[in-house]
């Protein structure tokens, strides 16, 4: 009698060994992962597939440092926008279709660009073979970038300055990724005049969740376009923009203004925002456990250092409130400009003598904020980013910042960066599948933590209590980045968007594959089955 003995191909052989040495070998404990179908090594892209441990390691966690266990069973490094495309159509075509997840600078940080089970891919294996950056004229629209998905917006601003332009919307840090930032919406100090970055896109060229390539903008694949902007990678993989440009200025006048009063501090911030002339306006909260100079920006000298914490420790509820003004210009403008700033900064309420100031080039007030890569795989990053409606801000202050974040004990932890500062809601695009608090003005909450591992579950407590707190007051917070546990309060965040929402998912991504560590449509295991 005959033994029938199976034979399999040597790819799927040395999968099964390294899913063993992966699985009992690896010094970080992450969980059991499940194999891909093994036809997958019978399609091109089998050789651009990755399951060695620290790749894998790698795309289980980001920049929060929080999140270990979303462990994928491969890593996608692909050479064209075609090797992505044969991945999600493989998944769609699989029995039990598997997750997908585009993953750039992996700046999320709760595990938003994870894909338990299924495939990361790893967006910069295309920054030497894709769109790259590409600046050009039209009548019709002026001059614009086309810039691939995932470039970064540093590139981007060195690549248009040298024709002298530049966009006009970007994020405090520029090594994140276009089609990330544009995933979520892209906001800084300014984007109350300019709109969040994703107003002011053109074009995009996109990877549906069925593998379709498309190109779509406000007249062409308009439902396309408009969800994908902020659409948090649930419908499609962004691998082109086309983004705005304008002249470039050369320089900046940079100014930081001192509060102790909050209502001084929030009125004269939305004064900045309502007129002409302010290119940035970004504010911030100053506490005895969140230093002045910090890793966003060491803007203040040691002389001014000490006035500041004296002043901290001295004022009610040993709190300051700050705004930071920018206004550009260039050789045409530089002979009045001083005296611009000063007749606007003669409208304002700050504390008298404490005005600072800065002269610096256009790209290095853009380049201010960087992140020691000591910081990236030591500490973690437990951050809280809320909008704020206006009507609410006192009450906010009143138990946020002066009870809950004010009188913090000097042994707790060191809180991070502490943003706070207006924008208006007029600059956002219904359409687009971001959400923000239905009032024109409504404030942008930045809470940056960074602590090391054992300190990550206080934040996350003071953050906790900062939610329960508007949830239990009515305050109509929206999470910006958001982190979600439950479909339930999915549908409270979206609010009226939600039915549209879920018809964009059936439409674009029916299997629902894409950017499953958002948790916007995925909340179990995945099961491969082969196909």
């Amino acid at each position: 009698m005959s033994t029938y003995i199976p034979r399999f191909s040597s790819q799927f052989v040395n999968l099964i060994i390294l899913t063993f040495l992966f699985t009992f070998t690896s010094p970080t404990p992450l969980i059991h992962t499940i194999p891909l179908p093994s036809t997958i090594f019978s399609t091109p892209i089998a050789s651009k597939l990755r399951f060695d441990p620290d790749s894998i390691s790698q795309a289980s966690t980001d920049y929060g440092n929080l999140i270990h266990t979303e462990t994928p069973s491969a890593i996608l490094n692909p050479s064209s926008l075609d090797d992505i495309i044969t991945l999600i159509k493989f998944s769609n075509n699989c029995s039990t279709p598997f997750p997908v997840s585009a993953r750039g600078r992996g700046h999320s940080v709760r595990g938003q660009a994870t894909a338990r089970n299924g495939v990361v891919v790893n967006m910069t294996g295309l920054r030497d073979s894709g769109t790259g950056i590409r600046v050009s004229w039209r009548p019709d629209v002026g001059y614009f970038v086309d810039v691939g998905g995932e470039q970064v917006w540093g590139d981007v601003l060195r690549v248009s300055v040298e024709h002298g332009f530049a966009p006009v919307s970007w994020t405090d840090y520029l090594d994140l990724s276009v089609g990330g930032t544009l995933s979520n919406g892209g906001i800084s100090g300014q984007s109350f005049r300019y709109g969040p970055q994703i107003s002011n896109v053109l074009e995009l060229d996109v990877i549906t969740g069925i593998g379709d390539f498309v190109t779509c903008s406000p007249e062409k694949n308009s439902e396309l376009f408009y969800a994908v902007l902020g659409g948090l990678g649930q419908f499609g993989i962004i691998t082109r923009a086309r983004i705005i440009l304008q002249r470039v200025p050369t320089r900046v006048k940079w100014v930081r203004l001192m509060y102790d009063d909050f209502s001084k501090f929030t009125r004269d911030q939305e004064h900045l925002i309502s007129i002409n002339g302010t290119n940035y306006v970004e504010g911030s909260i100053i506490t005895l456990h969140s230093p002045i100079n910090n890793w966003r920006s060491s803007f203040y000298s040691s002389s001014q250092l000490r006035k500041i914490n004296s002043l901290i420790e001295t004022a009610e509820n040993s709190l300051l409130y700050s705004v930071e003004i920018v206004k550009y210009y260039d050789e045409s403008s530089e002979h009045y400009i001083d005296e611009e700033m000063e007749s606007m900064l003669g409208d304002l309420s700050y504390i008298s003598g404490l005005v600072f100031t800065k002269d610096v080039s256009f790209v290095d007030f853009l380049s201010r904020v960087s992140v020691r890569k000591v910081e990236e795989i030591s500490e973690t990053h437990p951050w809280l980013n809320l909008f704020v409606p206006k009507s609410r801000i006192l009450d906010f202050n009143a138990r946020v910042f002066i009870d809950i974040i004010g009188r913090r004990r000097h042994n707790d932890p060191i809180f991070g960066p502490i943003l706070f500062y207006p924008l208006h809601r007029n600059k956002w695009d219904y359409r687009a599948s971001s959400v923000t608090p239905d009032e024109e003005i409504f404030y942008a909450l930045g809470l940056l933590h960074s602590s090391n591992r054992r300190d990550s579950g206080a934040f996350d407590m003071v953050n906790d209590e900062i939610l329960d707190f508007c949830r239990k007051e009515g305050i109509e917070i929206k999470q910006y980045l958001p982190y979600y546990r439950s479909s339930e309060e999915w549908a409270l965040h979206y609010g009226k968007k939600w039915q549209v929402i879920q018809e964009r998912k059936s439409k674009f991504d029916p299997n629902r594959i894409l950017s499953i560590g958002q948790r916007v449509f995925y909340f179990g295991s995945v099961n491969h089955l082969e196909t």
